[in-house]
C-alpha cells in the first residue's frame, strides 16, 4: 500500500486527502496542528452560532472544482445574494462600484477628476515599474486608485503600494477594468469577472462544514487524521522526501510521498540539505498575520451587507463581516448579530502583541466610528489570531520565489500546495484545484503544473457555474 503524508488539513491538504483516499491502495495520513480541519476556511461555533474566519464565499468557473464542491456539499447549500460596500470618507459606496451611487456620494467635481484621470491614462499611460500602484493607476486612473485601492491594500499588506508587486493585481483583478464595471452596472453583456458576481453558493453549515465532510470521508476510507500534531517540516535525504519531522523532534517515516501545505519558509528551514543561497531567498519571503475580533451585538438588522471593506485611513480596521446576512442556519433562533472585524499586522508590529481586551476595545471603538452600530449594545467579544495568513507580494518577490520553486521541483516525492505551501495568495477555489490536480498527478498519471495555479487562472478548458439547481454551463 502506498503511504502518503499530508501536512495541514486546510482546503488544499484536505482536498488532496479526499481525492487520494478514493484509491484503496493508498493510505493517507494527515497531520493537523490544531484541533479541527479547514485551515483558514474552518468554521467556529461561537455564542450558539456558526461563524467563519471572515467572508469565505465560494465561486469558480472551473468545472472540475465545481463538481468536487457539489460532490462534497450535495444539496446542503443555498445561493447568497451578495451585497458588499466600501466605507470611505464616512460614506458607504456600493462594491462593485455603481456609477450613479458613486457620483451622488463623491460629488460632481471628484467624479470629473476620476474621469479625467482615467482618460489621461488612455492618452499618456503611466509607465509600469512592476508595482501594484502603477498597474492599478494605468487601469483605472490615479484618482480612483487613491480612493478605492490604495488605503485598503496598504492596510492588508503593511507596505506602500509602490513596494507591492503587480502580481497581486494580476491575480485578483486581472481582467477588471472601469469599462467592465460600468457595463456590469448597466447589465450590459455577461458578468465574467469574479469580483462582479452578485450571487454565490454557500454551505448551510458554514464554509468549514465542507472540509469536515471531507475529513469524515477520509476516515471512513481508512485514512488517518492526527489532530494537535504540529510538524516542523519534511525529512529529505539525497533530494528525496522520506517522512515528516514533528515538533517533538520525532521523525515519522517512511512515506512514499509527502504533501506540504505548511509555510513554505518553515518547510525550507526544516530541511538539512537546502543550499544557503536558497535559504537566503526564503528569508526574504514574509507572511502577514490576521486578527479576527468577533463582536456579539444586540439586534438583528444592523446593516444589509455580507461584508464591508474599510478604506478610511483613520481606522486600523480592514474588513467587517456580518454573519446575519449569509444563511439563517448560521444563527438559528438567536436574536443577536455576530460581526467579525479584521486587522492585519506583522509579528514585529505592536498590534500583534495586544491582549484580547485591547483588541475588543479597539474593534468596539472603531465600529462605533463607522455608525454601523446604530446605538446597539455590544454584548461580548472573542479574539482569534491567525499567524502567517497572507503571503506578502513585495515588489519583485518573484526573483526570490522562482529559484525556490526550481529547487523544490528537484526534490522527489515532495509536493508544496496551498496558500501557505506554495506562497500564493489563493482563493478557496485555487487551493481546492491544487489539491485536486496533485491527486490526479499521483493517482492518474497526470502532469499538472501545480506552481502555475493562480497565475493564469482565467483560462478554463470547460466553464460552468453553480446555481440553486446545480451545475450549468457558463
Amino acid at each position: 500500500m502506498k503511504k502518503i503524508a499530508i501536512i495541514g488539513a486546510g482546503a488544499a491538504g484536505l482536498t488532496a486527502a479526499f481525492e487520494l483516499s478514493k484509491d484503496p491502495a493508498t493510505k493517507v495520513v494527515v497531520y493537523e496542528a490544531s484541533d479541527s480541519v479547514g485551515g483558514m476556511c474552518k468554521s467556529l461555533r461561537l455564542w450558539d452560532c456558526i461563524v467563519d474566519l471572515g467572508p469565505h464565499r465560494f465561486f469558480s468557473y472551473d468545472t472540475r472544482v465545481n463538481k468536487l464542491w457539489l460532490e462534497v456539499v450535495g444539496q446542503d447549500y443555498k445561493m447568497v445574494n451578495r451585497l458588499t460596500r466600501i466605507y470611505y470618507n464616512k460614506k458607504f459606496f456600493l462594491y462593485p462600484i455603481a456609477p450613479f451611487d458613486a457620483l451622488t456620494k463623491v460629488g460632481c467635481w471628484t467624479a470629473a477628476q476620476c474621469v479625467l484621470a482615467y482618460l489621461k491614462e488612455k492618452i499618456i499611460p503611466t509607465k509600469q515599474d512592476g508595482s501594484f500602484e502603477t498597474w492599478v493607476t494605468r487601469r483605472f486612473g490615479k484618482k480612483l486608485y487613491q480612493m478605492f485601492f490604495k488605503t485598503y491594500s496598504e492596510k492588508l499588506w503593511g507596505v506602500s503600494c509602490r513596494n507591492l508587486d503587480d502580481d497581486f493585481a494580476a491575480q485578483r483583478i486581472k481582467n477588471l477594468s472601469l469599462m467592465a464595471v460600468i457595463l456590469n452596472a448597466f447589465k450590459i453583456g455577461k458578468t465574467s469577472h469574479k469580483t462582479l458576481v452578485d450571487e454565490f453558493a454557500y454551505p448551510v453549515g458554514g464554509t468549514g462544514s465542507m472540509y469536515q465532510r471531507m475529513a469524515d470521508a477520509v476516515l471512513q476510507r481508512g485514512g488517518t487524521i492526527y489532530y494537535n500534531h504540529s510538524v516542523q517540516g519534511v525529512v529529505v535525504r539525497n533530494n528525496v522526501a522520506q517522512g515528516v519531522l514533528l515538533n517533538d523532534n520525532k521523525t515519522v517515516e517512511p512515506y512514499d510521498e509527502v504533501i506540504s501545505t505548511m509555510s513554505l519558509t518553515d518547510a525550507l528551514n526544516s530541511m538539512q540539505e537546502v543550499p544557503a543561497a536558497i535559504k537566503a531567498k526564503a528569508e526574504k519571503l514574509c507572511y502577514r498575520n490576521t486578527v479576527m475580533v468577533y463582536l456579539k451585538v444586540e439586534g438583528t438588522d444592523l446593516f444589509s451587507d455580507n461584508w464591508l471593506y474599510v478604506h478610511s485611513p483613520e481606522l486600523h480596521l480592514g474588513r467587517i463581516t456580518n454573519f446575519r446576512n449569509w444563511v439563517p442556519e448560521l444563527y438559528g433562533e438567536n436574536d443577536y448579530t455576530i460581526l467579525a472585524l479584521e486587522y492585519w499586522c506583522y509579528n514585529e508590529d505592536k498590534l500583534w502583541q495586544y491582549s484580547n481586551e485591547e483588541y475588543i476595545c479597539l474593534a468596539t471603538n472603531e465600529l462605533e466610528q463607522t455608525g454601523l452600530l446604530k446605538r446597539c449594545q455590544i454584548l461580548a467579544g472573542f479574539v482569534y489570531k491567525i499567524p502567517k495568513s497572507y503571503p506578502t507580494y513585495h515588489k519583485d518577490y518573484r526573483n526570490d520565489l522562482q529559484p525556490i520553486e526550481q529547487y523544490l521541483r528537484g526534490i522527489k516525492n515532495c509536493h508544496f500546495i496551498g496558500r501557505y505551501g506554495a506562497f500564493k495568495y489563493n482563493n478557496q477555489d485555487h487551493s481546492i484545484l491544487m489539491g485536486w490536480m496533485l491527486a490526479q498527478n499521483l493517482l492518474g498519471g497526470k502532469n499538472y503544473d501545480l506552481w502555475s495555479v493562480n497565475t493564469d487562472y482565467d483560462n478554463y478548458q470547460e466553464g460552468s457555474l453553480i446555481t440553486k439547481t446545480g451545475l450549468i454551463s457558463k
